[in-house]
């Protein structure tokens, strides 16, 4: 499993260059079958790197370009009455698939927005009140612009509740910008990817990363965290314990990831801002302060003990 998971990220690395480190972290997500927010500029590579992981896992992967006129129905699917049988007929949405590609999803209206509250958190969807299930896995990668607010919706703190991650790729180096512009000159790094593994095998990476095992004094660590963001007065809204379990599911797959059985409390400080930061709603004197959500989860990793070495394997 740990050369499976190594192949993924070797396939994806084609194509997104210099940024190995996120595409860990969105590995980390899919393994813990935890949605990813890539909020960065336009340009850096994020709807690519959506399409490399759909491609590298086998996934079935369907793209939707967020706009002021996107529906609800077109998310969610809708019914149609069929003349023949007198009965209403579902016709699916975007939402059927393994991967949904969510382009600049605070480009919609908040309606459109929370018709996928029900799809991220319950792996299902109700139309005309009648409950389908999604495919599984169901994972949404979810792209937005955190540059100009023109013709932009934000998201709700329940929506963003609902995301494992919110991660941003940033722009790459010199060397890496140079290989971007060789590679892409004569053809597309897509065609490269191969699918090294299948829906099934995926399922099952996930079950092993559920399988990880949390000692009591890790737990003990998490929770101190995220109590240290709700008794914060820099922190209006903190984490919440949705929160709480992402921290823990992130933790486990990144204990996978590094070939391990058990989770260590480092895996836990390696994923806190990833996971945390987007979740925080900061009060008017931490903007006075200047503070942004990123400081604040870096001093809450410095300010609040971390477990001393000792065994943290099955007993």
């Amino acid at each position: 499993m740990r050369e499976l998971t190594e192949r993924i990220q070797s396939e994806v690395n084609k194509v997104i260059i210099g940024k190995e480190e996120v595409v860990r972290k969105v590995l980390i997500s899919i393994l813990a079958q935890g949605h990813v927010l890539l909020e960065d500029v336009p340009g850096v590579g994020k709807t690519t790197m959506a399409m490399a992981f759909a491609r590298a896992i086998g996934l079935d992967a369907k793209r939707v370009q967020f706009t002021s006129d996107t529906l609800p129905s077109d998310i969610i699917g809708f019914s149609v009455y069929e003349k023949e049988t007198g009965k209403l007929s579902y016709k699916a949405g975007a939402v059927m698939t393994n991967l949904l590609l969510a382009d600049e999803i605070n480009r919609t209206s908040s309606k459109t927005q929370s018709a996928l509250l029900e799809a991220m958190e319950e792996k299902r969807v109700t139309v005309d009140g009648v409950t389908y299930p999604l495919p599984e896995p169901f994972i949404v990668l979810a792209t937005q612009n955190p540059v100009g607010s023109a013709g932009t919706q934000l998201l709700p703190s329940s929506q963003l509740d609902r995301f494992l991650m919110r991660l941003s790729m940033g722009y790459p180096d010199r060397k890496s910008q140079i290989d971007i512009m060789r590679d892409r000159h004569h053809s597309d790094p897509l065609d490269s990817v191969e699918a090294v593994t299948d829906i099934a095998a995926l399922n099952a990476l996930a079950e092993e990363v559920r399988n990880v095992y949390v000692s009591d004094h890790v737990y003990e660590y998490a929770t101190d965290l995220c109590e240290a963001t709700r008794n914060n007065i820099y922190i209006n809204l903190g984490i919440s314990p949705r929160g709480a379990l992402a921290l823990i599911r992130a933790a486990k797959a990144a204990a996978y990831l590094e070939d391990r059985d058990y989770v260590t409390p480092d895996d836990v400080a390696g994923v806190f801002g990833d996971v945390c930061c987007h979740r925080l709603v900061l009060s008017a004197k931490a903007k006075l302060h200047e503070y942004t959500p990123e400081i604040l989860c870096e001093k809450t990793l410095e300010e609040v003990k971390k477990p001393e070495a000792m065994e943290f394997t099955r007993k």
